[in-house]
Order: C-alpha cells, then sequence, then structure tokens
C-alpha cells in the first residue's frame, strides 16, 4: 500500500467515524478564531473555551482589541499560559489587522503570518475553516497521528505539512486534521494510544509493527 492509498483510507476512516468535523475552538466569526487560536497555543482547547466568553463578551471588535490595555488582556487570559506574550500579541495582531489588512483578518497564508503571534499552524487553520481553501493545521494530535500510521517519518511541523498535503486530497485535508484531533483526543491517545479499538489499526504501521 502506497502512503497515498494508506491516507485516502485513513480520510475515508475518520470520515465515517466523525461525520462531522468541528474545529474544538468555540468562535463566532474569523475574529474570534484567530485570537482563540492563539490563546490554544500550548494550552487545551477546553481551557481556552472557558477564558473566551469573558474575554469575547468584553472585546467585540478588532477596534476594541487594538486599542485594549494589554495588561487586562492579560488578567482575563491568565489561565491559558504565556499570558504576556498572548496578550502582546493579540493586541498587536489587531493593530496590524487596522493599518494593514483594513481591519479584516487576512486571506493568505503569507498576510497571516504576518501577523504578530500568527504562525502556520494558525493560518491554516483560518485559511480552512473561515476561506474554505485547503489547508494542513500540522498540530501536536496530526503529527503524532501521521507519523504513527506511516504517513510521515518527521516531527517537523512544516515538513508534515507539506507531506501531508502531497497525500491528501485537496478538499479533505482541512477536515482531516479536526478528525485527527477528535481522534487523538479519544482513541490515539499520546503515550497511551487504544490501538485494539482503533478504526485504523488494520493499515496504522504502529500498530502492525513489533512495538
Amino acid at each position: 500500500m502506497t502512503k497515498k492509498e494508506k491516507a485516502l483510507l485513513a480520510v475515508e476512516t475518520l470520515k465515517k467515524k466523525y461525520p462531522e468535523s468541528i474545529c474544538s475552538l468555540n468562535a463566532d466569526n474569523p475574529l474570534q478564531l484567530i485570537i482563540a487560536t492563539r490563546l490554544s497555543a500550548q494550552c487545551t482547547d477546553a481551557r481556552v473555551n472557558l477564558v473566551t466568553p469573558g474575554l469575547f463578551a468584553k472585546y467585540k471588535t478588532v477596534e476594541d482589541f487594538a486599542n485594549a490595555d494589554v495588561q487586562d488582556i492579560e488578567k482575563i487570559i491568565h489561565s491559558c499560559g504565556f499570558f504576556r506574550a498572548k496578550a502582546k500579541d493579540i493586541v498587536g495582531m489587531c493593530q496590524k489587522m487596522i493599518s494593514d489588512f483594513g481591519g479584516e483578518v487576512p486571506s493568505t497564508i503569507e498576510e497571516l503570518t504576518s501577523l504578530p503571534g500568527v504562525g502556520r499552524k494558525t493560518a491554516n487553520l483560518i485559511m480552512g475553516d473561515v476561506y474554505g481553501q485547503p489547508a494542513v493545521v500540522a498540530d501536536t494530535h496530526l503529527i503524532r497521528i501521521s507519523n504513527l500510521l506511516g504517513l510521515v517519518s518527521t516531527k517537523d511541523p512544516l515538513k508534515v505539512e507539506m507531506q501531508l498535503r502531497e497525500l491528501l486530497p485537496p478538499e479533505e485535508s482541512n477536515d482531516f486534521c479536526h478528525r485527527c484531533v477528535l481522534h487523538g483526543r479519544d482513541t490515539c491517545i499520546s503515550g497511551r494510544p487504544k490501538c485494539g479499538e482503533c478504526e485504523m489499526r488494520d493499515f496504522c504501521s504502529y500498530n502492525l509493527s513489533d512495538k
């Protein structure tokens, strides 16, 4: 079985398991999503979802965030960790959106990654979920599961992204990433994968190996 054949099989298997491929971060608009994604760095989505309702109730527009007191943002997001850097980036990205992009969330990888605190993972999430473009969100779940399946053999996020772009159908790539997150939380758990319960066990390189 080629890697491309295995990737297609993984796509279809996870599609059956998780018909609704949803982002784990709660957001009502692109601005909220890019901010929530920045907060999710080295923090669980569940924690972010507890913090953002209060944040978004107080700061509703890109102008609100751009003019915010960074220390006030810090207090609200404190429990997300790395709160000083995240608060600074949130205010900075909103200021740059106003100065360079007419107050809108940019629509290209290059423009998105020009914003403070926005890397390729965040940019890909926005491209896929907001703009409906082919995207590969190389988060920890996708990187781990892709390696275990035998689709890639690197933990470098950029290399994983680029290699999976060659293997996944473009129209399926973004949803596949969301489904890998769900699968990584309830079955392919880091350090203790439930291989016996996994729908991909028959073609997963890790499960078929001597371990």
